[in-house]
This record gives C-alpha cells, structure tokens and sequence, in this order.
C-alpha cells in the first residue's frame, strides 16, 4: 500500500501536480502567444515535456519541483492585449518567474519592467521584449534561418539575373525581422541580383490567405514574380496554397519554420524549395531549462541560438522533425560561403 501512494505521490509532482515533499515547489508563469501556429505549439509541447521530465528527476534527486500556471494570448491585436494582461496578472500573482513567448517586442515593455520592480525573473523565447530587463532570452537562430534560405535561392538562379522578390513578413516581432534581413543579405553576399517588388504581412493562416489573394491581384501575369519569400509557415502556407491553386507554379517559394505541411510541399515539388525548419521542441525545452537554473540561482548565458535545420529535396533524409533531436553536422549540396551545416547552439552573450 505504501509502495503504491509512493508512485502515485511520484507521478503527481512529475506532471507539477503536486510540490516536492523533500523541498520548494516553485510557481512558474508561462505565457505562450498563439495556439493556431503549429510551430508556437511544438514549442509548447518541448517546454510541458521537459518540465514533466525535470519534475520527476527532482523528485528522484530531492530538488524543488515546478508547477506551470499556462496562459494563451491568442492572434492579433487582441493576443497582444490579452497577453499584457495575462503577464500582469501574473505577476501580481506573485510567480517566482516568468516564461513569456511575446506576442509583440514593445508591447510587454510596461510588464516586463514590473516584473523586474517585483523581482520576479522574466524568461523570454523565440521573440525579444524591448524594455525592461531579461534574466534570460532563447530563441532559435533566425538571421540564419533567413541566410540559408537566401542562399540557397542564389544557387537556383544565374548571378546576372535580377530576381524579382515578393516579401510575406511581420515586422511586429524580432525574429521575422532578423529572418528578412539573413534572407537578403545571403543574396547580397552571393552577388545575387534582385528586386524587391512588394512586402505584405501576414503570420498566421487568416493573414497568410489574405496576403496571397492580394499578391495574385497585384502581380496576375505569369512570369511577373521569381521568388516569394515568406517569414513563416503560419502565414506562408496558405499563400502557397493560393499561388498553387491560381496554377502560379513558375514562382519558387522560400520559407521558415518547418510544419510538415510545408514538407510535404517540398516533398511533391509543389512551389516550395527550402524551408528553414526550427527545432520548436528543444528550443521550448532549452527555455525551460533556462529559467529552472535561474530559480536554483545557477549561472546560465544571458543570450542563445537554437540552430535551424535547411530542409530541400536534397536534406530530406537527415530532417528528424520539428521536435528534434538536432542531428549531425553534413555538407551542404549547393555552394555556400560556409560549405558544411552544423547543429550547435550558439551562446551569442554568456
């Protein structure tokens, strides 16, 4: 009978049920932005599995336990008004630290800056938080995401060509910024020629359909566009589908973040070429992994790069998926100004 309590006790302070009998029980805030973006939710998924993970190794070891208070934020203007308050809140709450996904860079500058009054650590994945200061921010590498993209579009096409690009970006948040500016630069560094003929925005499906019906208004002509670059595949899905349905085929189309929907397009040659996958899973785990140190008062680097994975026809065969594990070094089957891909973290300030 004893036995039995045991493992039932055990199983509840592994899912963060129930606090340690052998020490604290920490309360961490998480707020994630959207639950509509496959990517956002692999993350998610990464950072539950591994606090159930560290739960029941503290347990075994005698370590304080988590307990994770979720909130969502949701798409838009209002995700970001919902996630002002959601922060506040809990920060009011009085956490001992906060995991924050930022639905906007400037937005939680206000709550951020309570939580550092409150003492309370604040975490920040995959976006930034202007303002205020970070105990800790991990992201995935996204100047590179854009780079390898860009790069590998210079392969494709002769070097006095000028391309005629089309941009789907969100200039809200640091990541699809940091995306745009890899993309373009990888071009210019390989003196690739181009043209940026119109950017629009969209980072979710709503938006991604909207900005793929308003490229095929202002661009009707066949041949008027080379290349569509687009932040995400929470809003670049769904301009595909427009393009592949309106017969636009002759457009190749670059992307970041790799659901699998997107692979299979790269699968079946259906206009995408590259997708420059996120690791979601391992970078959600690394920003729990993060704040679990800080609230042990260990020392872990301030800034750090999950790396992004080049997917095409050709690195089909050594994609795992979004949830990883990262796999081994390969060289890269198109000229590159770094010939062989590495799946390193990057400690960009300790």
């Amino acid at each position: 009978m004893h036995i039995i309590r045991l493992l039932v006790i055990s199983g509840l302070m592994a899912a963060g049920m129930v606090g340690s009998a052998w020490g604290k029980e920490f309360r961490v805030g998480v707020l994630y932005w959207s639950g509509n973006i496959p990517g956002q939710v692999a993350m998610s998924k990464g950072l539950e599995a591994e606090a159930r993970r560290v739960n029941a190794d503290a347990v075994a070891k005698a370590r304080p336990t988590v307990k994770l208070l979720i909130r969502t934020a949701g798409d838009g203007n209002r995700g970001i008004e919902n996630q002002i308050r959601q922060m506040k809140e809990l920060i009011q709450d009085k956490v001992d630290l906060l995991i924050v996904q930022p639905t906007d860079n400037a937005a939680l500058a206000e709550p951020l800056r309570m939580a550092n009054q409150a003492g309370i650590p604040v975490v920040a994945y995959d976006q930034y938080i202007s303002g205020g200061t970070l105990a800790a921010y991990r992201t995935s590498d996204n100047y590179q995401a854009g780079y390898l993209d860009g790069e590998y579009v210079a392969s494709r096409f002769p070097k006095e060509k000028q391309l005629r690009i089309v941009l789907v970006e969100y200039p809200h948040v640091s990541s699809t910024v940091e995306r745009v500016n890899g993309f373009l630069e990888a071009l210019e560094q390989a003196g690739q020629k181009y043209r940026v003929l119109k950017s629009y925005t969209a980072v979710e499906p709503v938006g991604g359909a909207k900005a793929g019906a308003d490229l095929l208004k202002d661009f009707p002509a066949r041949g008027s566009i080379d290349v569509v670059f687009t932040v995400n595949d929470g809003g670049g899905l769904a301009v595909v589908d427009k393009l592949a349905k309106a017969d636009r085929n002759e457009i190749m189309v670059a992307t970041i973040d790799g659901d699998p929907a997107s692979v299979k397009n790269i699968r079946a040659g259906r206009l995408t070429v590259i997708d420059s996958a996120q690791f979601c899973g391992p970078l959600g785990a690394e920003a729990f992994r993060a704040a679990y140190a800080l609230l042990n008062k260990e020392k872990v680097p301030y800034h750090a790069l999950v790396p992004v994975f080049p997917i095409t026809k050709e690195t089909l065969k050594h994609y795992p998926g979004w949830m990883g594990p990262i796999p081994a070094a390969f060289a890269k089957p198109w000229k590159s100004p770094v010939p062989q891909w590495r799946g390193a973290m990057r400690i960009v300030k300790p």
